[in-house]
């Protein structure tokens, strides 16, 4: 019986120490602004969470080695404004509304009510940006479908699969700064 009991614990335990394959930084900030008019005192509480989620790989992961280096991967950012005013509370996603840079190529992507759409420097469409279930966004243009996100510095970010390759190209879109 004594040793049922410590091999529960020591199973218990291990579970709970598995190696954690996710670096994940959260950060929330809140705002209170009142106001005082004629109607009387109405406050507002903004609250901005930011969520940063970036997987850990191994450059190495089939070496018998024990220190293995870690290799860059992207980090996907999330974030989500919530308006509470009078009992209402709004939740409002960050617009990437901006202007982005391709080999010295300028193009604008504007939201519209089911995503984003992104337009060549003439304002002819380019291609639509379309939010998935995990805050990713699938890009679609007349010959192609990529899957895409935007960095921790703001910039679009594309992935595009070649079937005859196989192998995945990752294209960035540089935001421009105002």
């Amino acid at each position: 019986m004594k040793n049922l009991v410590f091999g529960i614990i020591a199973i218990l335990f291990s579970i709970n120490s598995q190696a954690q394959n996710k670096n994940v930084k959260s950060e929330v900030q809140t705002t209170v602004t009142t106001v005082n008019d004629s109607d009387g005192e109405k406050k507002t509480v903004t609250t901005q969470e930011v969520h940063e989620l970036q997987n850990i790989e191994l450059m190495d992961a089939n070496t018998t080695v024990l220190n293995k280096e870690t290799k860059e991967t992207p980090v996907q950012v999330t974030k989500t404004t919530k308006i509470a005013e009078n009992g209402v509370t709004k939740v409002i996603d960050v617009d990437r509304s901006a202007y982005y840079d391709l080999n010295g190529v300028k193009y604008q992507v504007v939201a519209d009510k089911k995503g984003y759409t992104m337009y060549f420097p003439k304002g002819i469409e380019a291609a639509i940006l379309r939010k998935t279930s995990n805050n990713n966004y699938i890009y679609k243009t007349k010959n192609n479908t990529s899957f895409g996100y935007f960095d921790a510095d703001g910039n679009l970010i594309l992935e595009t699969y070649n079937d005859k390759t196989d192998k995945v190209t990752v294209t960035k879109y540089d935001i421009i700064q105002k």
